[in-house]
C-alpha cells in the first residue's frame, strides 16, 4: 500500500505539473457537454420564408400571420417575382417561399377549394423534409378554422378541406439525403486530411532535431513555410478531386455550376485549412499533441458547427457566433450552391470573404510564430 500511494501522489504531483493534461481531463468533457447538449438539436426552428402574396387580403395576411406565429418561421419579406426567389434562395437567405394564390380570400369567402403553394429548398433534404411537414400541419389547421367559421355561420356544405397545400421541392426533388450528405462529407474529410497532415510537418522537424539546421540555413521562414504546405495543398487538393469524381460516379452528385469556381473555391478553403494545420504546428511540442490539437478543432466543429448535420439556425445564439469561426460553415454553403443550385460567386461571395479572411489571419499568426521561433 505504501508503494502504490508513493507512486499515486507521483503520478498527482505529474499530472499538476502537466497543465495541457490537466485541462483535457477537466475542460474537454464539459466542452463536449456543452457542444452536444445545445448544438445537437433534431428541431427546426426560425426556419426562413418569403412571401409572394398574390391576393394581399386580410386573409391572406392571416395565413402568413399563421405560418410566423407557429414558432418555426422567420419572414425575411415579401417578394413579386420569380427572379427575386431564386436570388434569396440561392443567397441561402429564405430556405422557403409561401405563395398565396390571387383571389384566395374570395375563394375562402365563397367556401370555394383554394390551394396555397410552398417552395421548399431541398439542398437540405433532412430540413426540407421536416419544414414541409410544418407548413402542411399549419395549412390543415388554418383550414380547420376556416371549415369552423364556416360551418357556425350556417355554411353545413363546406367541402373539406377548403384550403389545401401544394409543396414543391428545389435542387432535389426526390428528397434524396446523399445529395444532402455526400458535399458535407467532401468538407468533412477535406477539411481533416488538410488539417492533420500539414499540423505534423513543421513540429517533426522539432522532435527530429532538424530545426535547428533549417534556420542555420539560407533557407527563410517564406521560403520554408511554402516548402512546407504546398506538397500537401496539391496532395489535399488532388484527393478532393477525387472525392468529387467518386461521388459523381458512385452517388449520382449533379454539378450543376462552374467547375473552375468549384475549383477555387476547393483551393480556397484548404488554403485555410493548411494555415490553421500550419498554426498548430507551430504551437505543439510534439507530434501526437499536434494529432491531438488538429483533431480536435478540424474533426469537432466541421462535424457539428458547419451545419453539416445539424441546422445552425436551430442553435442557441452564443453557438451560432461561435460557428462563425469554422470554415467549413462558409465551404459548405459555397459548395452546395455550385454544385446542387448551379448558382454564381454572386451568390455566396461573403462566404468567398470569409474563408479568405479566415486564411489570411491563420496564415498571419502561423507566420508571426515561425518568425519569432526562426529568430
Amino acid at each position: 500500500m505504501r508503494a502504490l500511494v508513493a507512486v499515486a501522489i507521483k503520478e498527482l504531483h505529474q499530472i499538476a505539473r502537466d497543465r495541457r493534461t490537466l485541462g483535457i481531463l477537466l475542460l474537454f468533457p464539459a466542452l463536449m457537454l456543452l457542444l452536444y447538449g445545445y448544438a445537437l438539436n433534431f428541431d427546426i426552428r426560425n426556419v426562413r420564408i418569403a412571401v409572394q402574396d398574390l391576393d394581399r387580403s386580410t386573409s391572406s395576411r392571416d395565413l402568413v400571420s399563421a405560418f410566423v406565429n407557429s414558432g418555426y418561421f422567420d419572414l425575411v419579406g415579401y417578394v413579386d417575382a420569380t427572379a427575386e426567389v431564386n436570388a434569396l434562395v440561392n443567397r441561402n437567405e429564405a430556405r422557403a417561399l409561401l405563395v398565396v394564390p390571387a383571389r384566395f380570400e374570395e375563394d375562402v369567402t365563397n367556401r370555394r377549394p383554394t390551394t396555397v403553394q410552398v417552395i421548399i429548398d431541398g439542398d437540405n433534404a433532412n430540413t426540407a423534409s421536416t419544414v414541409m411537414g410544418y407548413a402542411q400541419a399549419i395549412v390543415a389547421e388554418y383550414s380547420a378554422d376556416v371549415l369552423v367559421r364556416a360551418r357556425a355561420t350556417g355554411g353545413a356544405g363546406v367541402p373539406a378541406p377548403p384550403v389545401t397545400l401544394e409543396p414543391r421541392i428545389w435542387y432535389n426533388p426526390q428528397l434524396s439525403s446523399t445529395l444532402f450528405l455526400v458535399p458535407g462529407l467532401i468538407a468533412f474529410i477535406a477539411m481533416i486530411t488538410a488539417v492533420v497532415s500539414t499540423a505534423l510537418s513543421v513540429v517533426r522537424e522539432k522532435e527530429r532535431g532538424t530545426m535547428e539546421q533549417i534556420r542555420m540555413s539560407p533557407i527563410g521562414p517564406v521560403a520554408f513555410i511554402l516548402g512546407k504546405t504546398l506538397p500537401y495543398l496539391a496532395l489535399s487538393f488532388v484527393a478532393a478531386l477525387l472525392i468529387l469524381f467518386t461521388a459523381r460516379i458512385l452517388f449520382d452528385l449533379p454539378m450543376r455550376g462552374s467547375v473552375p469556381l468549384l475549383w477555387g473555391s476547393i483551393l480556397l478553403f484548404l488554403v485555410g485549412a493548411q494555415a490553421q494545420g500550419l498554426l498548430i504546428s507551430t504551437m505543439a511540442s510534439s507530434q501526437q499533441l499536434a494529432f491531438q490539437v488538429a483533431l480536435l478543432s478540424s474533426f469537432l466543429p466541421t462535424f457539428i458547427l458547419s451545419g453539416f448535420v445539424f441546422p445552425l439556425t436551430s442553435m442557441p445564439v452564443p453557438i451560432q457566433v461561435i460557428s462563425h469561426i469554422v470554415p467549413a460553415r462558409y465551404f459548405l454553403v459555397a459548395l452546395r450552391a455550385i454544385v446542387l443550385k448551379g448558382a454564381g460567386a454572386g451568390a455566396f461571395w461573403e462566404q468567398l470573404v470569409a474563408l479568405a479572411i479566415f486564411a489570411a489571419v491563420a496564415l498571419g499568426l502561423a507566420s508571426l510564430r515561425l518568425r519569432r521561433e526562426w529568430s
